[in-house]
């Protein structure tokens, strides 16, 4: 990934916190059939390892986890981003040099794909995914809510990945590179869309002077 100094973010807490607000990962791999890319949910078990540790399940169907056992992977987790537009800029109104770009934060981890076939470490990693992204509905289905017999059928045709993070990156290109008048135009454009990904945009852009 190509990184100017001004935008890479360096603090694990931050990268960590992306990752956990945004988990649909994309998981690039490199083995026997050529590289290829998955997209799945992967847990973020911060206190494994220096940069934490990512788990998560394929189905047994798929060919990665035999493809690409034991294999460096990458797996990037993408935040919110949002286009900007030339017209945001004072400075454009001044002397007409802008251009338009892209604003958005992203994270690249790195490490080995370690397969682990043991029901009962899947059931534990499904329970703790499960807990996780239910919380937030009035009545959190959990797995004890489906019959035992089913749960092991299903249990059966996933298989449990584990990726030890030797190496982060992350980037956050929020317009670092804009004088002060630059960034409150953006912000004060990206407001005015609304969207989720615009106002989230917005705000780490607005915060850059709070740091």
């Amino acid at each position: 990934m190509y990184l100017p100094s001004h935008f890479a973010e360096s603090r694990s807490e931050v990268m960590h916190a992306l990752m956990q607000a945004h988990p649909f990962a994309t998981l690039v791999t490199q083995g026997g059939m050529g590289l290829s890319a998955d997209h799945l949910p992967l847990h973020l078990a911060a206190a494994i390892g220096p940069f934490g540790a990512l788990q998560g399940h394929v189905a047994r169907a798929n060919p990665l986890w035999r493809d690409a056992a034991d294999s460096e992977v990458l797996a990037i987790f993408r935040g919110p981003q949002a286009y900007v537009t030339p017209s945001w800029y004072e400075t454009k109104r001044a002397d007409g040099k802008a251009v338009p770009t892209w604003n958005y934060v992203v994270v690249h981890a790195r490490g080995r794909l370690r397969v682990i076939d043991d029901p009962a470490w899947l059931r534990g990693q499904l329970e703790t995914l499960v807990a996780e992204h239910e919380a937030g509905f009035a009545e959190p289905w959990q797995i004890a809510d489906a019959p035992p017999d089913y749960i092991d059928k299903m249990l059966a045709a996933i298989v449990g990945i584990e990726i030890v993070i030797g190496e982060i990156t992350g980037k956050w290109k929020i317009s670092q590179n804009q004088p002060g008048v630059n960034r409150a135009g953006v912000v004060a454009g990206l407001r005015g869309q609304g969207s989720d990904d615009a106002l989230a945009i917005a705000e780490l852009v607005a915060g850059i002077a709070a740091r």
